[in-house]
């Protein structure tokens, strides 16, 4: 792959940049930035998330990838990824409105109704519509496919009854994207129905769950017999598997997007560069112990394998595809060795690593991260998850032999949750 912006490419970087640079400030490098997992954005944030979003839209930067029917710029997917390069070089609000404009967004551009694409996306677009992911369950762990929230149909509506957690975005999403299990009688692949619902409907219960440092950014989310139109059905009855696997590819394809353009590994290892700079080791600077050293530079290297991976998933979106597996890589190493470059971090405070917040160096960040790291080894699939994936699709293994697989969703052998009735 030619990693140099084509002629074209270049112009819309150079666009890019002059209007970003016109209406935001430059990120300072070596600020402190925000962890993924940070608390919910108060409605200060918030308002100035949908401000932001509405001054790119009426720009006509909002959805560069995005149909213009559908408020978007009508662009290439290799233009969107230049444009997400280019605002990483701004500092602009918290990014609280991106499940809509990623995840869900192209997977209603995938499988949405026109009349789904045209109510849904361009308020989307405008900033009109916060998101959340509706996947995860208590009782189903890593199997998606083991997921047992029930939709049961019940004339022109649905009525959904079961518990989603660690949901991103819950607290103060608008619309949420849910996989139900519509038909326990078949293989749990082939009995789940994807809806969009609304987060602020009688039956919808969002509860808090808390980080271990206090704070809060998951949600557990209780459907208490929910009834949803029809009409906002996505996709065919029983076809949810398909339709969520869309969902998650571009999750992935987005840790990837995010990895190539420099995030990842950048600001951490520019971190850790300066803090074995900053501590000692033997009475000398950290940074001339020939150990410290080798693991930096094992680091440097390794991030940098990350990033030139993820222009494998690029290469395939710019030609038209859906992201791939190839993703699970990236993602699977992208977390692991954040949490290393975290645990190596604290190695180097010393003592100091038992402080927190203010009194901590780099305002806590290593810290923080060491709190949060293990989220990103769960959020998008979990390692195990990621490994099954690269081994079945992309190195041709057999597929694991544990419950049969055109075994009923109602037979399987399950610790808990619903079941259907006799």
């Amino acid at each position: 792959m030619d990693f140099r912006d084509s002629p074209d490419e270049a112009a819309f970087r150079a666009q890019a940049r002059a209007w970003l640079e016109a209406n935001a400030p430059l990120r300072d490098p070596a600020a402190i930035e925000p962890g993924v997992f940070e608390n919910w954005p108060t409605e200060q944030e918030m308002q100035a998330a949908r401000a932001w979003q509405r001054r790119k839209y009426d720009a006509g930067w909002a959805g560069v990838f995005w149909p213009t029917e559908y408020g978007g710029r009508g662009g290439s997917i290799m233009q969107q990824i230049i444009w997400n390069q280019e605002e990483r070089r701004v500092v602009t609000p918290p990014a609280v409105l991106l499940m809509g404009q990623g995840h869900v967004g192209y997977t209603l551009l995938a499988h949405g109704s026109a009349e789904q694409k045209a109510r849904w996306l361009p308020p989307t677009l405008r900033g009109e519509l916060a998101w959340c992911q509706l996947f995860s369950e208590p009782g189903a762990g890593s199997d998606f496919a083991a997921l047992a929230c029930a939709a049961e149909r019940d004339g022109d509506h649905w009525r959904i009854r079961g518990d989603k957690v660690w949901i991103s975005d819950g607290a103060y999403a608008d619309c949420g994207f849910l996989v139900a299990r519509s038909n326990p009688h078949v293989p749990k692949h082939k009995g789940l129905t994807c809806f969009v619902v609304d987060m602020r409907a009688p039956g919808v219960r969002v509860d808090d769950v808390r980080h271990p440092n206090g704070g809060s950014h998951f949600s557990h989310v209780c459907f208490e017999d929910l009834r949803v139109p029809d009409a906002d059905r996505v996709g065919a009855v029983d076809d949810g598997w398909r339709v969520s696997l869309t969902t998650l590819m571009y999750e992935r394809f987005f840790v990837g997007a995010w990895g190539s353009s420099g995030a990842f590994g950048g600001p951490q290892l520019r971190h850790l560069l300066e803090l074995a700079k900053r501590s000692e080791l033997a009475g000398r600077p950290a940074l001339e112990d020939a150990a410290v050293r080798q693991r930096l530079a094992a680091f440097t290297v390794r991030a940098r394998a990350i990033e030139h991976m993820s222009y494998r998933v690029l290469t395939t979106v710019s030609q038209g595809g859906i992201p791939g597996p190839e993703g699970s890589i990236v993602k699977m190493e992208f977390a692991r060795l954040s949490q290393e470059m975290t645990c190596f971090g604290l190695e180097l405070l010393g003592p100091q690593a038992m402080l927190a917040g203010a009194d901590a160096p780099w305002q806590g960040a290593f810290q923080a991260a060491l709190l949060e790291n293990p989220c990103m080894r769960i959020a998008g699939g979990t390692d195990e998850i990621q490994r099954t994936i690269i081994a079945e699709r992309l190195l041709g293994l057999p597929q694991e032999t544990y419950v049969p697989r055109d075994l009923p969703f109602r037979d399987l052998p399950r610790g808990g949750g619903w079941r259907a009735a006799d």
